[in-house]
Parts: structure tokens; sequence; C-alpha cells
């Protein structure tokens, strides 16, 4: 089992402290992004401790890395686009599908009042779960198929996935808000994806936007 570090040492968090920052000044403003919001939480989660021990070097790199079971956390800059792309508010309540080791879940808890995140792969589920809670009190994690959403806590202002679904998931649509927006990959595994956001108009009307190429790991289901 990959065990995720706990608690920073001490000679390491004032390094982690400026590489953090290095961060948010040369990987997300040099790149454009500009939602306060966003760029306040990435400076505030320390993505050090989630990921792997053997990660943990390597945490401020503008790559994704891989935290076990087949699984990655992404790189900074496309979670806090990701992130800014939804336009999350305070009042709001955000569906993640694909929780991993918890990075973009933790970034959407500074931003917003209730995040409601699940992980199929039980393993990291519970690592990240541990992890959240002990963290954050708006942070609700499932262990379940994340196709089928989290229906009775729905509709939500938006759905963040992070896993390369073939089609986007009918479930999902249903439960974004009228006014709410999706950002999900779609594409074929292990191929290149496109970045979509999908928009659900007043009245229901669904809308959808290719905004770059992307790889994510696929998006899996429950046997």
């Amino acid at each position: 089992m990959i065990t995720l570090c706990a608690i920073p040492l001490n000679g390491y968090a004032d390094e982690f402290t400026r590489e953090r920052e290095a961060m948010v000044r040369t990987q997300l403003r040099a790149r454009g992004i500009r939602d306060d919001a966003t760029l306040e939480a990435m400076r505030n989660v320390p993505r050090h401790l989630y990921v792997p021990n053997v990660q943990r070097r390597n945490a401020y790199q503008d790559r994704p890395l891989p935290i076990g079971y087949g699984q990655t956390i992404s790189q900074p800059y496309i979670v806090a686009y990701m992130t800014e792309i939804i336009e999350p508010g305070p009042e709001h309540k955000i569906l993640e599908i694909g929780t991993g080791s918890g990075y973009q879940a933790a970034v959407l808890a500074e931003i917003i009042d209730e995040v409601y995140t699940i992980e199929i792969v039980r393993q990291l589920g519970e690592q990240a779960k541990e992890k959240l809670n002990a963290q954050y009190d708006n942070v609700h994690v499932k262990i379940a198929d994340g196709y089928y959403g989290w229906e009775e806590h729905g509709p939500f202002d938006a759905i963040v996935v992070t896993a390369a679904a073939e089609y986007i998931p009918p479930p999902l649509v249903e439960q974004l808000k009228e006014g709410g927006r999706m950002i999900i990959p779609v594409g074929s595994p292990f191929q290149m994806q496109q970045l979509m956001l999908v928009t659900k108009e007043e009245g229901g009307e669904i809308s959808t936007r290719s905004l770059m190429p992307v790889r994510f790991v696929p998006f899996e289901r429950a046997d």
C-alpha cells in the first residue's frame, strides 16, 4: 500500500512554502490563471501532503504524479484550470468524480461551502477520507461508482470529473443545476482526450465546448 505523507518534516516546512509560492507564480499566474480564490486555494493547500512519500520532493513540479492503484494526481496547472473554469462561489455545492488523493477536493474546500467527492478505488477513497476529514468539515467522501453521481445531495452548482469518460454520463448531467457547469475529459482511454465544459442553461438546455487536449486516467466503473 502506498502511504500518503501525513505531516511535513520540520526541516521541509519553509521549503514547501517557497515551492508552493513559486508554483502559483510561475505555473499558474504565468499561464493565465487569474481567479483570486483559485490562486489563494492553490497557495494554501499543501500538495506535498497529497502525494506518496516517495514523490514528496516532486510535489510542486508541474506534472502529474502516480499515487498508486493506477491513478495519478493531476498537474497543478490542470487542477487550477479546472477549478477556475467552473467559477466556484462561496455558497456553492460541488460534486467531484474521482477523489484520488483528495487534492482537488481540498482545493475546492478552500473556496466553497460543500464538496461531495466520489472515489471508486476503496484504498484511495479511505486514505483521502481520513486526510480530508482531519482538515475540513465541508468535504464528504463516498466510495462508489461515480457514473451515477450522488443524487440525494444534488443538484450541484458544478461538477468536476477527474477521469476520462468515453461519453458524458447522463446521471451527472441530470444532477447539474440549471446555470451550472461541469468540466470533464472525454475520449478513449490512454489516448489524447478533450477537456469539455458542459453548461446547463436555464430551462435545462445543454451546451458543450471543447477547451484543450488532455490525457487523464480512464473513468473506472464498478464490475
